[in-house]
């Protein structure tokens, strides 16, 4: 089973916002340290930074007000932990502790992925999609199901649409949550934290960019690990009846990532689909 969603959907508009402030991050220093939380919902949007950038509410509302329209923003930003800042002041060291693997997507999951961009073309407001072995359920505000069901003709299975009717959706339905995503962002993939909302030196940032492109490259499954002051990732390759290990500088693996990102647009637009 799979399930994705749109960078719509309320979760999705709450990563989306925190991409955006690391964004911001980004332009205030070389390699700022950033990371937060974000909770919306009901015309209000709360977050919590932890940083070495100074925002100013101005700038932040900014961005929550053209991601998630007009909502009362309450704010707190704080200066990153003394210790956790120690750790990188000399050279790139892993920011936190984590566990990842990254899957290699199938085919369905493929098309799954890139059906709901396909939908959201068509029909830019809040959706999910589940994809099970005999089925596919479609979840679409704002949308005439029968045009929802011409689109669905190319799969060929059962299909559901807006089994509870049709619906408006936005985070005045539905609350939003920073990280909250993490399937539809990873498929099969698996990680110990979650990939928005935090600068490049966080593993659950750059491991889990470099885990699951690596699978896909491959097409096998790529597993990290790594804790906090760690200047090597211990990379585990599934290859076919064995595995085979090697350590990859957690640098090189920083910078792996920060390519990616720069590819696709920043981290706001990273947020928009994650990683698949």
């Amino acid at each position: 089973m799979f399930e994705k969603v749109n960078c719509a959907h309320p979760d999705k508009l709450a990563d989306r916002i925190g991409g955006a402030i690391v964004d911001l991050a980004y332009t205030k220093q070389e390699n700022p340290k950033v990371a937060g939380e974000i909770l919306l919902g009901h015309g209000k949007c709360t977050i919590t930074i932890e940083s070495s950038v100074k925002f100013n509410k101005k700038e932040i509302k900014q961005i929550v007000n053209r991601i998630a329209g007009k909502v009362k923003l309450d704010l707190l930003v704080v200066p990153q932990d003394t210790h956790l800042a120690e750790n990188q002041s000399k050279e790139v060291r892993c920011g936190d502790n984590g566990i990842f693997k990254g899957v290699p997507l199938t085919l369905e999951e493929k098309k799954l992925c890139k059906f709901a961009r396909g939908i959201y073309d068509a029909f830019p407001s809040d959706g999910k999609y589940i994809l099970t072995k005999n089925k596919l359920i479609v979840c679409q505000s704002n949308a005439n199901s029968k045009d929802l069901e011409y689109i669905c003709k190319g799969f060929k299975k059962e299909v559901i649409i807006n089994p509870l009717g049709d619906w408006t959706g936005g985070s005045n339905v539905d609350c939003g949550c920073c990280n909250r995503k993490l399937g539809s962002d990873m498929a099969q993939s698996v990680t110990g934290g979650g990939l928005h909302f935090k600068d490049l030196s966080k593993a659950d940032v750059s491991v889990n960019i470099y885990c699951y492109q690596e699978a896909q490259r491959t097409g096998k499954v790529i597993e990290g690990v790594c804790a906090i002051g760690d200047t090597e990732v211990q990379i585990i390759i599934h290859d076919k009846n064995r595995l085979r290990k090697k350590f990859v500088p957690y640098n090189k693996i920083v910078e792996y990532a920060r390519n990616y990102i720069k590819e696709i647009g920043g981290f706001e637009k990273f947020a928009e689909w994650g990683l698949c």
